[in-house]
């Protein structure tokens, strides 16, 4: 098979992600208080809920309700950093980083959809800061220089990027040397059944795209992150609901006959110094 043929099918997924969180950004789709809504009608498996509450730095107009956990929690981001929020959606996380960082930092979001990034735009000018701004890009090709961040933060994305592989090394590339990650992400508890992979919805949806937990660390680990660290762990166990209208009664029994959950995990990791790789 050739590599054009191989990025076909990675292709479309972009698309179908892209034009989903389109219009989202829009309005033209409601958002389940989730990054794992599978439709926009009855389904809503909660990820996140009223954590960001009362979070510093927490703009309301930014909270579109996709993340599964709270990065900059234990991104260690500190006053000066420059910070790079990877699917960075209205700009919630990004808000959050800016408060950590202060005026003499700086931060970046890159997302791949440009009603998100109009979105995200129109929020900065809202708030005034002169020192946070969203770019438009995709992870896998990162609009950012070589060794310029500090720290790299996510929130229920890199779930969704088709090639995990190439978006850890980006994430690699554009952290300095002794620069860190803090990404919060789904994972599974053992490979998802064929069936669930195929269906589009789901994987937009964040079940059919997450990696099995030992699996994901293992790419972190072969881009050549360090200190590897789940910082946060929680189940969350698949509803029926969620998968019913993909799956044959007997699938859906053995699902749950093999324990099948996602969890919600917060990983960190450690570019090495200069030097040591």
């Amino acid at each position: 098979m050739s590599q054009n043929q191989n990025e076909q099918p990675k292709n479309e997924l972009r698309d179908t992600i892209r034009q989903k969180y389109a219009d989202i950004a829009t309005g033209q789709r409601i958002v389940g208080g989730t990054c794992c809504d599978s439709d926009q009608s009855d389904t809503d498996v909660t990820m996140i809920g009223d954590a960001y509450q009362g979070v510093a730095g927490y703009v309301a107009d930014a909270d579109l309700g996709l993340g599964c956990g709270l990065p900059v929690e234990h991104a260690g981001i500190r006053p000066g950093h420059v910070v790079l929020d990877l699917g960075s959606g209205a700009g919630l996380d990004a808000f959050v980083a800016r408060r950590e960082v202060g005026d003499a930092g700086r931060v970046i979001g890159v997302d791949m959809t440009a009603e998100m990034v109009a979105k995200s735009r129109e929020n900065v000018e809202k708030t005034g800061f002169d020192n946070v701004e969203f770019r438009l890009g995709e992870i896998e090709h990162l609009p950012v220089d070589p060794h310029s961040i500090d720290v790299v933060i996510s929130n229920c994305v890199l779930n969704l990027v088709p090639d995990k592989t190439r978006a850890f090394a980006e994430v690699f590339r554009v952290l300095r040397p002794g620069g860190h990650f803090c990404i919060s992400d789904i994972v599974t508890s053992e490979p998802l059944p064929d069936w669930t992979a195929k269906a589009i919805d789901l994987y937009v949806g964040c079940v059919a795209g997450a990696m099995v937990e030992k699996d994901y660390l293992g790419v972190i680990a072969s881009a050549g992150f360090e200190a590897v660290k789940i910082r946060t762990s929680r189940r969350i166990d698949i509803p029926g609901e969620v998968i019913d209208k993909y799956a044959r009664a007997q699938q859906l029994a053995e699902v749950k006959a093999g324990d099948l959950h996602v969890t919600s995990i917060t990983v960190t990791g450690v570019k090495p110094p200069r030097g040591t790789r």
